[in-house]
């Protein structure tokens, strides 16, 4: 899939391919041409991928290539093996989740997965979970707790799935117990967002004591596209929207509502997904380290601390 922003770099690269092949077929020396040509390439890649704006990181973030969760879940770890359903409704493939190994360390991963196909999508509902899915990751928060094993989740949705039946099987107390839940556990918890974090869907895996996002991602309370929708009653304005929004990782640490952000191959983690699933594991483990010296109070003080001090209110006298 190739996006607006990128084409004027997949033409220069054309040429060089093109070049290339013409100096191989002609014996002709064009080696000076082709460094150029490279050199130019490079720089125009680390200028549009250093400046894009907040809608371009939003269109990369959504990109079908990007590594999902199932990906970073077999590849951070040696034995992943997933666990299902909720004990109560049915298994929601939309949430994802199980015991893993990092480098010795077993920890309880949970998150959202999408489909790379239309098949997929339709069997994951497109990464929108069910209230079953959000009971789902809790038990399983709560099994990680009872075995004493940290927790990693892993967000990727456009939000918690917005269905009728959804709404009758208790979507909002479903999200609103994860939440709950997830600031008096026990055990350290980091979430990290690896690709879309819509509104309360997001935040039903994201109460925790790290809370990282990848370079081209995005966090907020509703899309660039439905915020358009609402104000403007179209979706031409999400560009505007976006930038309203401010709902890139750097806006996020900026605002103090994420500690950290996870650096990104140059065009986006599905340029390099093996350095990605590195780095990750890297974060991960160095996040990992200093939380678990910590006593379950002082992690749990802290943890609702950080959310508690959070936004800005203004009293009128």
């Amino acid at each position: 899939m190739l996006l607006e922003f990128e084409e004027p770099i997949v033409a220069l690269e054309s040429k060089l391919q093109e070049m290339k092949e013409l100096a191989e077929k002609s014996q002709v020396d064009v080696s000076k041409d082709v460094k150029s040509l490279e050199k130019k390439i490079a720089d125009l890649k680390n200028e549009t991928y250093k400046n894009l704006t907040r809608w371009q990181r939003v269109q990369l973030s959504r990109h079908p290539e990007r590594p999902y969760t199932l990906d970073y879940f077999y590849n951070l770890t040696e034995d992943f093996i997933e666990l299902h359903g909720d004990r109560n409704v049915k298994d929601d493939k939309a949430m994802v989740g199980g015991f893993g190994t990092i480098d010795g360390q077993t920890v309880m991963l949970v998150g959202q997965q999408k489909g790379r196909n239309t098949k997929q999508r339709q069997m994951r509902n497109f990464g929108m979970s069910n209230p079953e899915g959000y009971r789902k990751a809790l038990r399983l928060f709560k099994m990680a707790e009872k075995f004493n094993k940290p927790i990693v989740t892993l967000i990727d949705t456009p939000g918690a799935f917005p269905g009728l039946e959804a709404e009758e099987r208790g979507q909002g107390e479903a999200i609103a117990r994860n939440i709950q839940e997830m600031f008096m556990l026990k055990v350290p918890v980091i979430c990290i967002i690896i690709g879309e974090g819509a509104s309360g869907g997001a935040l039903g895996i994201a109460i925790g004591d790290r809370v990282l996002m990848l370079e081209n991602t995005w966090y907020s309370v509703i899309s660039p596209e439905s915020c358009s929708s609402i104000l403007w009653r179209s979706w031409e304005y999400k560009e505007q929207a976006a930038e309203a929004l401010k709902l890139t990782a750097k806006d996020m640490l900026g605002f103090g509502l994420i500690d950290g952000i996870v650096k990104e191959p140059l065009g986006g983690a599905h340029k390099d997904e093996e350095w990605m699933y590195q780095e990750l594991k890297k974060t991960i483990l160095k996040e990992l380290k200093p939380l678990m010296k910590m006593e379950p109070r002082e992690r749990i003080e802290k943890r609702i601390q950080k959310f508690s001090e959070m936004g800005e209110v203004e009293e009128e006298q």
